[in-house]
């Protein structure tokens, strides 16, 4: 049996005949940029995350970019986040002329501290930047009553945990800005890149759509410097159709993680815990094992694939070297970092196949 970690395949062969049928009417109306299928995207997902206002991008890493610059972060104003996430969010960071500020994460859920985030406010601080990593929600009071003590922004990082709810609420309309990636193997993914934004405020979506375009909202007139950062007609079309079938898989990736817990509980290696009062829609099934690369050998050489989320947080990148941290800075995250081993998780992963998983573990660690 040959089991992939994310298998796009069967996704889009579900759906095939539908999402030709939506590329051949993009193509047939001759718009492929700022269209009809953009408009209604947005409209249909801002729906779903209770929003009043969504735009579009051209990829989730701009749509962190264009959320900061929207909030008003200038050169020099730090932001906190954390070190154990995809390179995007402190790339974006950076990206705007701001300060990466890491704190370490909770050991628990893998999501930022609030508490060591708190730690590290400074004059210099304008923003928390908290990421729903791997489909769980950080904990989002906490970081709201710290912003409201500190006068400073929370924006959200939703780009793995798009249909996850924190107390009944979507993820990426709890902060003053939310963002959103659609690259191929999220939740709800895109053939190609894609992201988005969420707001109440006005004035963020205006700055967003504004700088996404150019800087400009009539043409030929141009009102900032901004980015070409749009969303293709063909992927939001695409997306239209996804978006209409995320509920039903993200509430096939909890069953899974469900039948994992079943069949792993016993084995000794550590599965994910989710906090009782959020929707996790396990974008990544993560497990910890100490003999993590000796697990991961076996699994492959037996037909299944494993992923390693993350081998270097972001405070031991080179690219970050001038921000002057150090091994040992973080040990949460580091720790986690030479343990973590996702298993596969997609919608449409067969009961066989995590049969066939589990006792390939109990093999091993046996």
């Amino acid at each position: 049996m040959t089991i992939p970690l994310i298998d796009l395949r069967a996704q889009y062969l579900t759906i095939r005949t539908e999402l030709v049928r939506a590329v051949e009417e993009v193509l047939d109306s001759g718009i492929y940029v700022a269209g009809r299928q953009v408009n209604l995207f947005e409209k249909e997902a801002a729906r779903l995350t209770l929003s009043k206002y969504a735009v579009s991008t051209a990829n989730g890493t701009d749509s962190l970019v264009l959320a900061l610059h929207a909030c008003g972060v200038e050169p020099g104003d730090e932001i906190i986040t954390s070190p154990y996430t995809f390179f995007a969010t402190a790339e974006a960071i950076a990206r705007v002329g701001a300060v990466p500020v890491f704190a370490d994460i909770d050991r628990k859920t893998y999501n930022l501290s609030p508490d060591h985030a708190e730690a590290q406010i400074t004059s210099k601080t304008k923003a928390i930047l908290p990421v729903h990593l791997f489909g769980q929600p950080a904990d989002m009071d906490a970081f709201l009553c710290i912003a409201q003590r500190y006068h400073i922004d929370v924006i959200e990082d939703a780009c793995q945990a798009f249909g996850a709810h924190y107390k009944g609420t979507p993820v990426g309309s709890i902060g003053r800005v939310g963002c959103v990636s659609f690259f191929p193997t999220k939740n709800l993914g895109g053939y190609g890149d894609g992201g988005i934004i969420f707001t109440d405020d006005e004035h963020v979506a205006r700055q967003v759509r504004l700088l996404a375009s150019h800087g400009s909202t009539e043409r030929y007139y141009h009102e900032a410097i901004g980015y070409n950062s749009r969303l293709d007609e063909i992927q939001a079309a695409m997306l239209r159709i996804k978006l209409r079938k995320l509920e039903e898989w993200n509430r096939l990736r909890q069953k899974k993680a469900t039948v994992y817990k079943e069949l792993l509980q016993d084995t000794g290696i550590t599965l994910p815990y989710t906090i009782p009062e959020v929707r996790h829609v396990y974008h990544i099934y993560l497990t910890e094992c100490e003999k993590r690369d000796e697990l991961a050998s076996y699994l492959q050489q037996r037909g299944v694939a494993t992923g390693h989320y993350y081998p270097c947080a972001l405070h031991l990148q080179k690219a970050c070297a001038y921000l002057g941290y150090r091994p040992g800075d973080f040990p949460a995250a580091e720790e986690l970092s030479r343990y973590a081993l996702a298993l596969p998780m997609f919608p449409e992963l067969t009961l066989a196949q995590q049969q066939y998983i589990s006792h390939l573990i109990h093999q091993f660690m046996r």
